[in-house]
């Protein structure tokens, strides 16, 4: 019997825009696999599809500058979403690009977001009955890194 024509092809389902505010970095330094860095978040917008939120501050970015133009990046923090429900979230993602453009960002320099591969994969935590839903479901997701902020899509994956 042949199963495999009964698997569905997994389809990407808008879920969310981000806008995650950012403090200046924190670098720590060289380290064992590569320069550390943490980025503070202090806050932000969520527009999704039939909810919005804002993102609170207390959350950070931890960053591993693996070589120039390459970086792994560990967002973890919290979303509030319009009816005061939580949602934590644990976004892991790579950013790379030509070295000159990943030490412009690193600068806090605007940066074309084509020029630029910035693609994550979103987890999500949640007590919320409405929201629930994304406890059991997988998403990924592309952004750019603003100057000050940075931009995110998320999508479900279906």
């Amino acid at each position: 019997m042949n199963f495999e024509s009964n698997i569905p092809v997994p389809h990407l389902r808008p879920f969310a825009n981000l806008s995650v505010q950012v403090a200046q970095p924190q670098e720590i330094g060289p380290a064992v696999y590569g320069v550390r860095r943490v980025i503070p978040i202090v806050g932000g917008s969520v527009h999704g599809e039939g909810w919005a939120g804002r993102v609170l501050p207390g959350g950070a970015d931890f960053q591993l500058i693996v070589h120039p133009g390459y970086v792994e990046l560990d967002a973890r923090y919290v979303i509030e979403a319009d009816g005061g429900d939580l949602v934590f979230v644990r976004n892991q993602a790579v950013r790379s690009g030509p070295p000159a453009l990943m030490q412009q960002i690193a600068r806090g320099e605007p940066v074309d977001p084509a020029q630029i591969y910035f693609r994550c994969l979103p987890r999500f935590e949640t007590a919320s009955p409405a929201l629930a839903w994304i406890n059991e479901r997988l998403f990924v997701g592309a952004g750019a890194r603003l100057p000050d902020s940075v931009a995110m899509r998320f999508f479900a994956l279906d």
